[in-house]
């Protein structure tokens, strides 16, 4: 629930909006960038709205159906501030699927796991290059945006060189 409520505080820490436009801005700019998954809106913000983080109030246009316009509360600030700091100190050992392969790699044939481990490498060359070009976006010309990219061309150009000694030592 803690990143839900970071990114649901976060976007309303930039304005008002309605669930339909929180919805469109984590499909069409979040998801796609950096790989956030949500099932459902409306559970995290009944929930935030029941503990003050947020408010919400109902509007309606001339004809259209009423709809409820959220926004973030004073406390709500407060616990995304927090979040925020809490997010840039919680540090986890990553995993990734190929870790288990590693564990069993003396069980393997070494010729056929190098090209596999070649096969990788285009992959991830591959990963790197749209990142660059997700870079010159749209998405990119926000400060956030760029700084998220570079943070994940980064991930993927270790990966590429650990891959690389990987090979090498095959």
């Amino acid at each position: 629930m803690i990143e839900n409520e970071l990114l649901f505080l976060g976007l309303l820490a930039e304005g008002p909006k309605h669930a339909y436009e929180i919805k469109r801005q984590i499909e069409e700019d979040l998801a796609p960038n950096i790989g956030l998954r949500i099932k459902s809106i409306y559970y995290p913000l009944q929930k935030m709205a029941g503990s003050g983080l947020i408010d919400k109030e109902t509007g309606r246009q001339g004809r259209w159906p009423q709809k409820y316009v959220y926004r973030i509360t004073p406390k709500g600030k407060r616990k995304f501030d927090l979040l925020i700091e809490e997010s840039f100190l919680s540090i986890e050992r990553p995993f990734f699927q190929m870790n288990l392969s590693l564990y069993f790699m003396h069980l393997t044939d070494k010729s056929r796991a190098k090209r596999r481990l070649r096969t990788r490498l285009g992959l991830l060359k591959r990963i790197s290059r749209g990142l660059a070009v997700l870079k010159e976006k749209s998405f990119a010309q926000a400060k956030s945006g760029r700084w998220i990219l570079q943070h994940d061309l980064d991930l993927v150009e270790a990966e590429i060189a650990s891959t690389q000694k990987l090979v090498h030592q095959l």
